[in-house]
Formats: C-alpha cells, structure tokens, sequence
C-alpha cells in the first residue's frame, strides 16, 4: 500500500514492490525497489501523463525534495505525475553498502552479484513497476546522464513501455569500450584543468602548494583515512559541473590555517573527506567501468591504464592536474567506505560474461520519439560518440549546446521545456 503525504507544492506517493535479484532466475532471491510518485496537489485527481526519471550515477538514488525541488521537477509536474526511482542497490532499493559485502566468500561471488546491478537489470525493474504499480501504460522517461545510457538499454529491451524519452547529457557510445571512453575523457579534463587555471590563475601555486604540504607530512582526514595526492586529485570530478569551478576555488582559498598558514584546516579536510569518500553512493565507484563493459572485453582497470598515457595527471606535475570521472584500483585500498568492495570490483575488472546493453538492430529501427541535449564540452559524457549515437538510433532529435555544462537540467527548466517541446512539434508522445 502505498504512503501519501504532502509537501509544499508536491503531493508524494512513496511504492516499495519486490522484484527478482536475478531477472533470469524469477523464483530466487528477492529485493525490494523504491519509487517515489509526484504530482502537483491540485490535479491530485486528474489521469496525468507519467514521467519517470532515470537518475544519474550509476549507483544513483532519485532526488531527495525540498523547496520545490530541481527546476526540471517543477516544469515537469505542469504537465506530468513524475516517478522518482531508486535503482537497485541505492537509496531504500535494498542498498548495497560495505556491510552488504561480508556475505561473499570471496571476490567472483562478489562481482557476479555486482553484475546484478547493471543497466538491464534496473530496466527490468523500471518495467516492473511500471506494470504492476502504474497500470501498464506507456509512460515517458527523462535521462540524465546514466539515465541516457538506461534510455538506450530500454529502447533495446523493452520499447513498448515508452511514449516518449528526454535524454540530458547521456546518450552514450554504443559500441565504446572503457578504453575508448578515457581515451577521451582525459584530454578533456586537462582543457578543463586548463580553463580552471585561467579563470583562477594563484590557484595554480595554491594547489601545487596543497600536494607538497600533502606529499611531505602524514595528513588524516576527519575519518582517519591517509590523504593522498592521488585522492586530492580526483576532486576535479567537480569540473564538468556548472558551479564547479566555483566549488574547487573556495575549497583551496580556505585550505591552509594557523598564524603562518603552515597546517591544512580543519574546514578543508572535512571538506575534502566528504568529496572523495563514497558512503553516501557506493555503486558510483564500484560499478563505473562495468558500465562500458562488453560482450568478453574485460574492463581492466582502464582508468588506471589510460592515466598512464597522459603523463600531465602525475603527482608531481606542476601545475598539478585533477583528475575527472575515473576510479583507480587504488581507492580500494585507501578510502574507508570502499575498502569492502576491492575484491568484488578486482574480479569485476577481470569480468567477461557481460549481458549486452544495446540492441543496434532494435534501435536502429527504433519508432518512440527520442530527444537528446548534446553538451558539445561535457567533460563525462563525450560529445562525439553521442553524436555518432544520434546517428544510429532512429527517431532521435539532436540539439547540441554548449551553454550548459554536464548539469544543465538541473541548473534551467528551459533544457527539458525545449526536449519535451520538440518531442510534441513531431507529433507527441505516443499513444499510451
């Protein structure tokens, strides 16, 4: 039964369903998933269309509300009832943290449970609810970013759920294995190390400054975790957001304290440990890489190995590069939250039984009205495969922009107002 209650301007429904763990083994364990309902108050008894959203991540839960939510929530509930989705393993769908790891003998039972939790499974649930809490009709979807990688595997899967699809940043490289992906990848974090330093040009020897201090003394953070340089780096992931350079300036401006500035702050560390610790989602970095897996193509640590082909990222390069989107083998073994996770995502990195993600033959014929926002600099999501994608999957309407960032759904109502618009110009949504 579900749960109802109302916040300013949103009436919420909260659904729990089961589903299977394993969707080829309908009649073994169960889960539960998680799907938060909301509509506007005053059309609470109006049959409105259904909009489900696909979160980021992986390893994303949907958004927590407050003060009337993101701006496209509010564009969204003019017009739809929304469908908040926990993916599995995240938020309250039977959320995979350290402790969930201690049932596993060893690595491979970990990383074959692991695999459970990819972008075929969540569709699977997605249809799930759709059929058993939300009346079986088609519904439409909005993906940011994963949720695009989602979009595309439910187009494979199971097209005749969907009326219609809003993509934000996400439509990924069908054929792009993790090498291609970083490959990529950290050409575009140096430009936008390079932009950072332009904008911020003392940060430069702010941050240099930041590594020797970190390099010649044994720093903690709050946790008791050791800082390394490596784990200062990976603040960067910051970058490809609209307010992130913004968030790595006042981050290093506040980073030294005493009289003669000769120790970390307090306010910095604590900061630090809360950008690079994982407790709050740690499927983002357990399942990364295994997102671009396969057919029998093993992942490989690719991250790790891509690094190693741009010299630049080093420790002791100045200015010292951030680094973006990437996890290391080494944050296994250094951060507290993920430590329970490394012999799961070692055998992951080793895995080469990948369930296929994409159907080319089913999307290239593919007849649900598809529209996408293309950031042409988006530091995670490479413009190029998205658009060499576009060109592949039938129905999609492109529009590329580089006036957003990574986030630009979340930063202007105007970017889904414009996908839900150009979906109705053609047409409209297709009959539930």
């Amino acid at each position: 039964m579900a749960v109802e209650y109302t916040i300013p301007g949103m009436l919420i429904r909260d659904h729990m369903v089961d589903a299977p763990l394993d969707w080829s083994n309908p009649e073994g364990e169960t889960i539960r998933i998680f799907a938060r309902e909301v509509c506007d108050p005053a059309r609470r008894r109006e049959t409105l269309p259904l909009l489900a959203f696909l979160q980021g991540g992986p390893g994303g839960k949907s958004p927590r509300l407050s003060n009337g939510g993101p701006p496209w929530l509010a564009e969204a509930l003019k017009t739809h009832r929304v469908i908040l989705i926990d993916q599995r393993g995240t938020g309250r769908s039977s959320r995979i943290e350290s402790a969930t790891m201690e049932r596993f003998a060893d690595g491979r039972a970990a990383a074959d449970y692991l695999t459970l939790f990819r972008a075929d499974s969540i569709v699977a649930d997605c249809e799930h609810l759709r059929k058993t809490v939300f009346g079986g009709g088609r519904w439409q979807t909005l993906g940011q970013s994963y949720g695009g990688f989602l979009t595309l595997t439910y187009l494979s899967k199971a097209p005749e759920g969907l009326s219609a699809c809003y993509v934000t940043g996400g439509l990924a490289g069908l054929g792009a294995t993790a090498d291609d992906v970083y490959r990529r990848t950290y050409p575009r974090v140096a430009e936008k190390n390079a932009a950072y330093y332009r904008r911020y040009p003392r940060d430069a020897e702010r941050i240099g400054r930041i590594a020797d201090y970190i390099e010649a003394n044994e720093v903690r953070l709050p946790d008791g975790d050791r800082l390394s340089v490596r784990r200062f780096q990976t603040i960067g992931i910051d970058f490809g957001m609209a307010p992130g350079y913004e968030n790595i300036h006042w981050l290093v401006d506040e980073a030294f304290s005493g009289p003669n500035e000769d120790r970390l702050s307090d306010c910095f560390l604590a900061s630090v440990m809360s950008l690079t610790s994982y407790d709050d989602n740690p499927l983002f970095a357990v399942l990364q890489e295994s997102i671009y897996g396969q057919a029998r193509a093993p992942t490989a640590w690719a991250a790790e190995r891509i690094r190693a082909e741009h010299p630049a990222f080093a420790g002791d390069r100045r200015p010292l590069l951030l680094t973006g989107e990437m996890m290391y083998p080494w944050m296994f073994e250094e951060i507290r939250s993920l430590r329970a996770f490394r012999a799961g995502v070692g055998a992951l990195a080793t895995h080469e039984r990948y369930v296929p993600l994409y159907d080319p033959a089913r999307l290239a014929a593919n007849e649900v009205p598809v529209t996408a926002v293309i950031y042409h600099d988006d530091m995670y999501v490479d413009a190029g495969l998205s658009l060499e994608t576009a060109r592949h999957v039938a129905n999609v309407q492109a529009w590329v922009t580089n006036e957003f960032e990574h986030d630009g759904v979340r930063q202007s109502a105007a970017v889904l107002r414009r996908l839900i618009t150009l979906v109705r110009e053609q047409g409209g949504p297709l009959a539930s």
